[in-house]
């Protein structure tokens, strides 16, 4: 589907539904600036990027919960180092280790999540298991990962960028919170499918919950 710029350029969408949203699949390395340009074209956009000629260089790791589920107010995620995820621990099913806030202020009288960054260390190390069942009734997808050699674009994307490895589930690059630095959220190609249909904006897909017939 073609579609003219005021300046002239022509931009070709690869889909777009009936509510507008536009899907854009991406096999190529792309610039910045064509990125970009697509994005301020389009506006309600999400990208599929072509992953299988990097499936070896991405690690899946440790789980988290929804960033916006209630109950975790108190505690900060442990950022899972590089060996974690190079086959020495199974971290696909485990839960991020972890801090809880509260139990810090004995060493940091005061501390509060507002100020975590003027801390050089938190002490008292909570093991992810401990709060299995309580981030699994949480759980959204969300998970720690390793790129190696990341395409960088990505990362600096407005709209949504899931990663396709040609498996069942799509890999959602997102922000997570000021402890993680690196978080995917696992989103099944039937939801986007299904979403992109009866959504109006991008950023809704895999957000909200509808009975799938």
């Amino acid at each position: 589907m073609s579609h003219t710029a005021p300046d002239g350029e022509v931009h070709r969408a690869d889909i777009k539904t009936p509510t507008g949203i536009v899907i854009e699949v991406q096999h190529s390395t792309m610039t910045d600036e064509e990125r970009e340009s697509r994005e301020k074209f389009y506006e309600n956009l999400i990208w599929i990027v072509d992953g299988r000629s990097f499936r070896k260089n991405f690690y899946l790791g440790w789980m988290l919960p929804d960033p916006a589920a209630p109950g975790f107010e108190d505690i900060v995620w442990f950022q899972q180092p590089r060996r974690a995820f190079r086959g020495q621990v199974d971290s696909t099913n485990s839960i991020s280790p972890f801090w809880r806030i509260s139990a810090e202020r004995g060493h940091y009288p005061g501390l509060t999540r507002e100020n975590l960054g003027l801390v050089t260390g938190l002490v008292e190390f909570h093991d992810g298991e401990g709060i299995r069942d309580q981030v699994l009734a949480d759980y959204m997808g969300h998970q720690q990962f390793d790129w190696v050699r990341p395409r960088r674009a990505w990362f600096d994307a407005e709209c949504p960028v899931y990663i396709d490895f040609g498996e069942e589930l799509l890999y959602e690059l997102v922000d997570y919170d000021e402890s993680i630095d690196a978080c995917v959220r696992l989103v099944s190609k039937r939801k986007l499918i299904h979403d992109a249909m009866v959504e109006d904006r991008a950023e809704d897909i895999a957000t909200r919950f509808y009975p799938m017939a």
